[in-house]
């Protein structure tokens, strides 16, 4: 009778120890738990524009701020203000000097535009894995199985610095509508009838200054 009272109280400690909300373990897949975050951050420039377009060398302090942010692939540009199409033609125009050209509508900024003004707004998005490297805890003893700390710091923080538009990580591109088919098989083609480096006889090569 002792022994059934022994293991009755052993059985209600090991379930008192079992009791309690279960604590989220990220650590416990395959996934990693470090992956790149994509930040944005506007940068904001007010142009005067009397009537619509630009006023004289406004042009020139735009190209100024283009050069001074420099301006690249993956940055977004947006004019916001007032009814303007020839002061948006002149923004767009120098932004082609870069490559660049503008995106419809215009991001929420700090402020309000001034009548007879038009604001130009680059909106520039960074990809980075925080926290990383991250050798918080030790990799033993493991007795919960988890990945390592540190488990995706190195090829996720690669491919956040290799990208060339950070966005590509948030959402995929839309195809283009013309598709043309001989310029996407032009590669395969090229792999199928461009003839083997190995093909032809080895070449009788001699070392420098032998006969």
């Amino acid at each position: 009778m002792r022994s059934k009272f022994i293991l009755i109280a052993l059985g209600s400690a090991l379930a008192g120890c079992q009791t309690g909300p279960q604590q989220d373990v990220p650590q416990m897949g395959l996934a990693a738990v470090n992956v790149p975050v994509v930040t944005s951050q506007d940068y904001v420039f007010d142009a005067a524009a009397p009537g619509g377009s630009l006023a004289p060398g406004e042009g020139d302090r735009l190209n100024g701020w283009f050069q001074g942010l420099g301006l690249g692939y993956g940055d977004t540009i947006y004019v916001d203000g007032g009814y303007a199409p020839a002061a948006r033609g002149q923004v767009n125009a120098i932004a082609g000097k870069y490559g660049m050209v503008l995106t419809p509508g215009a991001p929420v900024t700090e402020g309000s535009v001034q009548p007879g003004s038009v604001r130009v707004v680059v909106a520039r998005r960074r990809a980075s894995v925080p926290g990383c490297p991250h050798w918080t805890y030790r990799s033993q003893p493991d007795w919960d199985n988890k990945t390592m700390s540190n488990y995706g710091c190195s090829v996720n923080s690669n491919v956040a610095a290799m990208v060339a538009n950070p966005e590509d990580l948030l959402h995929g591109r839309e195809g283009d509508a013309a598709v043309d088919a001989r310029t996407a098989a032009r590669a395969v083609n090229l792999y199928r009838t461009k003839q083997p480096t190995g093909a032809g006889n080895l070449q009788d090569v001699s070392p420098k200054g032998g006969k």
